[in-house]
C-alpha cells in the first residue's frame, strides 16, 4: 500500500513508525518462508524445492487422469523410513477403500514432476478412531516407493514437530484448492482458538485444502489444516489441531514400524 505524506514533523514520525513495523513484519516473514510474501496475503506458489514438499491427494483410479480430481493436501515429513506423509485424518479415514490414494508431490496443472505415489499404511489417532474427535484431526501414511526410491529422498522433506506453541512464530500455510491446479500459499501468525485448537487469518483457503501444512522459519509442520469444523467453515479463517501429546506418539507410532 502507498499513500502520500503530508510533509510535516507529524507525518515523519508517523512515516517512521510505519517503516519500523513494516521492516519488523518483512523479517518476520522471512523467517517463516524465504519464499513468502506479506501477512495475510494468499498468493499462488512456484516450483521450488519448499512447494515439493506439498503435495494433493487423488484417489487411486484418478491416478491415469490427474487434472481437476486432487480433493486434499498432504506434505512429506521426515522419518527414518523416508516414506512418511501427514495430511487431516478426516482426508484419509475412509477415503480411497475401494481403488485405494495416491500421493503426487509438487502437483501442478495435471502433472506429476516428482511422481505418483501410493498411500500404504495409514495411522490414526484413538480421538480420531473412536468417535471423529475434531482434536484429533491429523494423520500419517507410508508411501510405497517408485523406481526404488523413497519420498523424501526425491522430495525432501519437512520435520513433524509436536509441542510447539501456537504463535510462537509465523508459519507459512501451503495447500491445493480444489478449484486450483496449481498449489497456494500464505504467511501469517496463527492464535489460539482454544486450548486444542489453533487458528490461521489466511484468504482463499477453500476445499481442497485441508491437510495443508504449517511450516515455520526452521522447516517444522506445526500445524495441519484441519480440527475444527475440518479446517473451517469460511474460506478466510482455517484451524488446525494443536499438536500436542497425541500427536507426537501418533508420529512415534508411524515411524516406528
Amino acid at each position: 500500500m502507498k499513500r502520500t505524506s503530508r510533509i510535516s514533523a507529524t507525518s515523519r514520525r508517523v512515516a517512521l513508525c510505519v517503516v519500523v513495523v513494516l521492516a519488523a513484519m518483512s523479517a518476520s516473514v522471512a523467517a517463516a518462508d524465504e519464499a513468502a510474501g506479506p501477512f495475510g496475503v494468499t498468493a499462488v506458489v512456484g516450483a521450488t524445492a519448499e512447494s515439493a514438499r506439498v503435495g494433493a491427494l487423488f484417489a487411486g483410479d484418478r491416478a491415469g487422469s490427474l487434472s481437476g480430481n486432487h480433493f486434499c493436501t498432504a506434505s512429506v515429513v521426515h522419518s527414518p523410513q523416508r516414506d512418511l506423509i501427514v495430511t487431516a485424518a478426516h482426508c484419509i479415514d475412509g477415503e480411497g477403500d475401494a481403488t485405494g490414494l495416491v500421493f503426487v508431490p509438487g502437483y501442478r496443472d495435471g502433472q506429476a514432476p516428482y511422481g505418483a505415489w501410493k498411500v500404504g499404511k495409514r495411522y490414526l489417532p484413538d480421538g480420531w478412531a473412536h468417535g471423529q474427535s475434531e482434536d484429533s484431526d491429523v494423520a500419517f501414511a507410508v508411501v510405497a516407493e517408485v523406481h526404488g526410491k523413497r519420498v523424501e529422498d526425491v522430495t525432501g522433506s519437512n520435520r513433524f514437530a509436536a509441542g510447539v506453541a501456537t504463535g510462537a512464530t509465523a508459519v507459512t500455510v501451503t495447500g491445493y484448492p480444489d478449484s486450483r491446479e496449481v498449489p497456494v500459499s500464505c504467511t501469517n501468525k496463527p492464535v489460539p482458538h482454544s486450548a486444542t485448537q489453533q487458528r490461521i487469518d489466511c484468504p482463499e483457503f477453500t476445499g481442497g485444502t485441508s491437510g495443508s501444512p504449517w511450516v515455520n522459519g526452521d522447516h517444522e509442520v506445526v500445524g495441519v489444516l484441519g480440527g475444527h469444523e475440518q479446517g473451517g467453515a469460511t474460506a478466510d479463517v482455517s484451524y488446525s489441531v494443536v499438536l500436542g501429546r497425541e500427536a507426537a506418539e501418533l508420529y512415534k507410532d508411524a515411524t516406528a514400524d
